[in-house]
């Protein structure tokens, strides 16, 4: 039934998403469930994909004309999964990097950053690396990583070494096997910026851009810190948005940002229960429709966002600067969209997929 109507839906959908159906990379149920896929896109069009299932961390890679065959890379104890924790993934010359948080206890009871890295195509794995320098100061479980074009990883997470929610970022220039001294990036004037709500970082030349949710003065609006000296310093961070989110609670929802091919920074986020994408740092924004858990990804096709009507809901897709948007899956959970730098490179979108008691990790190709 779900198939059919999917099929249904796919013949209505804009020019700008292949007709293909969604593809399913990998399905469980219950405990084994899989959960939080991420992913980066290489230069030769193909995606490099993570996810988690319990303590596992999954890899694969999937593309047009590669089919994914996913398999167990390592194991992470009591790994931070779920609401935006989990696995993420990077391509660094010839290296692919994948971190986690986890820890002894877990449960928010201690938590590290580690870093893995494989240099044999995900065939065999080297780590873990701790990449925060305090013991059990990442066991929020929230954190984000990226790669620059020399191949320089960036890392950045909730920390809670001061006892209140500050955030930190890391660097490694040898491919992940080591990471710089850590780094506080940003502290808010009323202790701590928002507790649940997952960090974003992405980097071009010189530029590093963070985008995280702060706390302050009653409100959790969403904040962008950048250094313009590949991370040796960073600015002060700057408010998005016209208007303040004041709220009392930590919406778990962390919005995320990309560079445009002329160099600006996008970025797609929450207020209230709007989804809105600005450019810049500019106090300014565009509405793009009501939902939750928006990601956003740019090259020079366009620049492309996901977002969800609620949780368990739709998977709403749309190409920024054309009027469609379409609903691309329904019960659904945290999708992302993923692209490579060529303008000819396929985009990915992933999310996890409900039924009953039973969830898949799901990709369509869009055009």
């Amino acid at each position: 039934m779900f198939k059919t109507a999917l099929t249904a839906l796919l013949m209505l959908l804009p020019a700008f998403v292949s007709g293909s159906e969604p593809f399913t990379i990998i399905s469980g149920s219950g405990e084994r469930s899989p959960k939080q896929p991420q992913a980066c896109v290489d230069s030769r069009g193909v995606a490099h994909v993570t996810f988690g299932v319990v303590a596992d961390v999954y890899y694969c890679r999937t593309g047009v004309d590669e089919k994914p065959s996913p398999l167990g890379a390592f194991q992470v104890p009591n790994m931070s999964l779920g609401m935006r924790r989990g696995p993420r993934i990077a391509h660094a010359g010839d290296a692919i990097v994948i971190t986690a948080i986890g820890g002894p206890q877990g449960k928010g009871a201690d938590g590290d950053v580690l870093a893995y890295r494989s240099l044999d195509g995900g065939k065999s794995w080297l780590g873990p690396v701790k990449v925060n320098d305090i013991e059990a100061s990442a066991r929020e479980g929230l954190h984000a990583m990226t790669a620059s074009d020399d191949g320089t990883l960036w890392c950045v997470w909730l920390d809670l070494r001061a006892k209140r929610t500050q955030l930190f970022a890391s660097k490694s220039i040898d491919q992940g096997a080591s990471w710089s001294k850590n780094q506080l990036v940003y502290q808010s004037p009323d202790g701590s910026i928002c507790e649940c709500c997952h960090p974003s970082v992405a980097t071009e030349g010189d530029s590093v851009h963070i985008l995280f949710r702060n706390s302050l003065k009653g409100n959790r609006d969403m904040y962008l810190v950048s250094s313009n000296n590949k991370g040796e310093t960073f600015g002060l961070g700057e408010r998005l948005g016209i208007q303040h989110w004041s709220l009392n609670a930590c919406p778990m929802d962390g919005g995320m940002l990309a560079i445009a091919p002329n160099g600006e920074v996008v970025t797609a986020w929450r207020r209230g229960n709007t989804v809105f994408t600005s450019i810049g740092k500019a106090k300014s924004d565009t509405i793009l429709e009501n939902g939750e858990q928006p990601w956003i990804a740019s090259n020079p096709s366009g620049t492309y966002v996901v977002w969800l009507t609620k949780r368990d809901g739709q998977v709403r897709l749309a190409k920024l600067g054309t009027p469609n948007s379409t609903t691309i899956a329904e019960n659904a959970r945290d999708p992302i969209v993923a692209v490579g730098e060529r303008n000819e490179s396929p985009v990915f979108v992933f999310w996890e997929q409900r039924a009953g008691d039973r969830v898949s990790i799901e990709c369509q190709l869009v055009h």
